[in-house]
């Protein structure tokens, strides 16, 4: 290989048909990597919307609460803001845990089997 020849990886691997594909989609192995991450994201989803509701409401609707002071010129409604990052923050290093020891070992095996054991 020459100095401007790029080795991308894909060498010898076998593409796969739309055939394949739909095949693979079907299979028992693909259907549990599906149902995983739907049993992951659709809850983190309702819980971090709900979390994101709560707080949209109380900014309207309860104002007292949200202004009631915790330390300072620090209040509830500026902590509840600032817990919205946080949670973003947490939820996103909790799914990125979650994606690499459960998810992305059974993609790569279900790759591997789709290209052939190339990959």
């Amino acid at each position: 290989m020459s100095p401007t020849e790029i080795d991308d990886g894909t060498r010898g691997r076998h593409t796969p048909t739309p055939e394949e594909f739909v095949a693979m989609q079907a299979s028992p192995e693909f259907q549990e990597l599906r149902n995983r991450l739907r049993r992951y994201v659709f809850p983190m989803t309702a819980l971090f919307l709900t979390w994101y509701l709560v707080y949209v409401l109380l900014g309207a609707y309860a104002h007292d609460f949200m202004a009631t002071k915790v330390f300072g010129d620090i209040n509830v409604g500026l902590l509840l803001g600032l817990g919205q990052f946080a949670s973003t923050f947490l939820i996103t290093g909790l799914y990125v845990r979650f994606a690499s020891s459960k998810l992305d070992p059974r993609a790569a095996a279900i790759r591997n089997e789709l290209e052939g054991g190339q990959a």
